[in-house]
């Protein structure tokens, strides 16, 4: 295996998962090692009830980011979502969709079809996945979830062409799958801005992954049960220090999958924000237990994705 090993070293891969963990010296633009995030909001409502929260709890939230997608938000949700994220000078994410899982092919369905899923299905998919970003993007929203490579590049190049704004986000989501420095490595180079690794990646594997990339990494600090449930507050401390830059993300176990989302599931949605916001200040405050010295970000951060107005949009 030596001969493989200095081979992964010529690239600038590390030669395997560290031993000792190493502290990442990659920080934000502010400086900063982490930020929050706060998944599965889904429309305005449970926007107000994050922020509503938040408040109440003497919580910073960076970041909040949506599973349904912007197909299924009016414009007229869409629009206040943009307003109220661009008010608090918050990052929201919007999922690009439709993909394989909810189309009409039976693959994605199959007892061995789950890595189809999240894969756009043909070039008219890739067509409507495009344009819901486009969609999502004319309705002032500067950051969309992405989990499919082919439509991660094809975005990128749009961007590069003006098709898109010049500052729209690629977040990748959890669903795309890459697990290892290499693999991740490629979703940075096809125009990523942050990517949602693998919730049950190690401590190592995290420090790995990191030496390899740059873009910040998305972490689930506890992740929903179909993501398999893991509960890690007490590793909160030591992801920040390896994995920096990193946004702690704060899923929720032992809740229902709400997606696709809509007003029949309103007070659910709301419900769970509200106690996700909760799960991330028990988190915050192991972290400033564990690692006082660990610095978060201030808002406003001008690398967020904020929503632009409706001037910045039309110009």
């Amino acid at each position: 295996m030596d001969r493989t090993r200095d081979f992964l070293r010529t690239l600038g891969l590390p030669p395997g998962d560290p031993g000792e963990l190493p502290t990442s010296p990659k920080r934000f633009p502010d400086g900063a090692q982490y930020r929050v995030e706060i998944p599965s909001v889904e429309g305005p409502e449970a926007l107000e009830a994050v922020y509503a929260e938040a408040d109440a709890r003497g919580v910073v939230v960076h970041r909040v980011s949506q599973g349904s997608g912007g197909m299924l938000l009016t414009r007229a949700e869409l629009a206040a979502m943009a307003d109220l994220a661009r008010a608090r000078e918050v990052e929201v994410s919007l999922f690009a969709r439709p993909v394989a899982g909810w189309d009409t092919g039976a693959a994605s369905v199959a007892s061995g079809g789950g890595p189809f899923a999240a894969q756009a299905r043909g070039a008219e998919q890739l067509v409507h996945v495009l344009e819901d970003i486009r969609r999502t993007a004319e309705a002032g929203i500067r950051s969309v979830l992405v989990t499919d490579l082919g439509v991660l590049s094809v975005a990128d190049r749009m961007r590069a062409a003006g098709e898109l704004p010049v500052d729209m986000r690629f977040k990748v989501s959890v669903q795309m799958g890459l697990a290892n420095p290499a693999s991740i490595r490629l979703a940075e180079q096809a125009g990523a801005t942050t990517y949602n690794v693998p919730t049950d990646l190690s401590l190592a594997q995290l420090a790995a992954i990191r030496a390899a990339v740059d873009l910040p990494l998305d972490v689930y600090i506890e992740a929903p049960d179909d993501l398999g449930g893991f509960v890690r507050h007490f590793e909160i401390a030591e992801i920040v220090r390896v994995a920096a830059p990193v946004y702690l993300k704060f899923g929720l176990r032992n809740a229902p999958n709400i997606y696709p989302s809509g007003t029949h599931l309103t007070p659910t949605a709301v419900a769970l924000v509200r106690e996700r916001v909760r799960r991330a200040e028990i988190g915050l405050e192991l972290l400033h237990r564990h690692a006082p010295e660990a610095v978060g970000s201030a808002l406003p951060a001008a690398d967020l994705a904020v929503p632009a107005t409706v001037a910045e949009v039309t110009r």
